[in-house]
């Protein structure tokens, strides 16, 4: 951690929503006029697409280990743990950018599913936002030393239940990216035991998390049409320190919020954008705050 140059993570699986919680986090920026330095997850992947698709098939005809994007045999962990360490002690680091699609492949150059060049951050940022899958990972066993999870100055989990999260990629990766279900699910059942191993334990360091439960019936998800909307959700918030957050305050400007727990409050789904208004806006400001400080 660092006061002169913090790092705020979102952290979360691959459908969890998380480029939602990003935009939100981007009004926020905006609008207290902060200067983010953007560091995508993706941009960390090991492989390009074609490297993965050749690894994921020798795995499958039992030529090598168990490989997901999940897990560190697939990520430069360590090189993400020594970008963060950097920027929090310089300010400064270099990014590159993953090619999703055709679109971003105009925008950056290049093809999709491979990487833009490593080039320097831009100075001058007041902070550097990451978002992507392993913003609190701790390595174990051999990768046992890098630490990603120190370096965040505020750690955010984004987790719907496990039912809604498969409804959510299964739809984005048919619709979107051109997969049939067979091909998502065998993704899914690929993924479970890293995701078991190094996302789950994610969540227990983050300072929020954020998880969205729906109140429709999404017992079956891989014959789910379409996906729960907001106002068909509840969100749970969880505080891991709820010492200063004035809870009086949230439940009167959230209408229909409910606290569970000392520090869990559950909100209606529609309002979760205005639940991150609320919370994050004072978590950044006394961010921005201790950075002038030791400036």
């Amino acid at each position: 951690m660092s006061q002169r140059h913090p790092i705020i993570a979102i952290t979360g699986s691959s459908g969890a929503g998380t480029t939602t919680v990003m935009k939100s986090f981007a009004h926020i920026f905006r609008r207290e006029g902060i200067q983010a330095q953007v560091v995508e997850g993706d941009s960390f992947h090991r492989f390009d697409r074609q490297a993965m698709r050749e690894r994921v098939r020798a795995a499958d005809a039992g030529e090598g280990p168990r490989i997901s994007h999940f897990g560190p045999e697939s990520n430069l962990l360590a090189e993400l743990d020594a970008t963060f360490a950097r920027y929090g002690e310089t300010g400064g680091g270099q990014v590159r950018k993953y090619i999703h699609d055709a679109d971003e492949a105009k925008a950056l150059g290049g093809e999709p599913g491979t990487f833009t060049p490593w080039v320097d951050m831009a100075p001058g940022s007041d902070l550097l936002f990451y978002e992507g899958l392993h913003g609190g990972y701790v390595g174990q066993g051999e990768h046992a030393g890098v630490d990603v999870a120190r370096h965040v100055d505020l750690l955010v989990g984004v987790v719907p239940i496990i039912n809604l999260e498969w409804i959510q990629k299964l739809h984005r990766d048919q619709t979107l990216r051109g997969y049939s279900q067979e091909a998502v699910v065998d993704t899914i059942l690929r993924r479970m035991p890293d995701y078991v191993n190094h996302l789950c334990p994610q969540f227990s360091r983050t300072h929020v998390n954020f998880q969205r439960v729906p109140t429709v019936d999404t017992s079956n998800p891989f014959i789910a049409k379409d996906i729960p909307t907001a106002d068909e959700s509840m969100v749970v918030i969880r505080f891991a320190k709820p010492r200063g957050i004035d809870f009086p305050y949230l439940m009167s400007m959230l209408h229909g919020s409910w606290m569970t727990r000392p520090n869990s409050i559950v909100v209606p789904g529609g309002k979760m954008g205005l639940a991150m208004q609320l919370i994050f806006t004072p978590m950044i400001l006394r961010l921005m705050d201790l950075k002038r400080k030791a400036q």
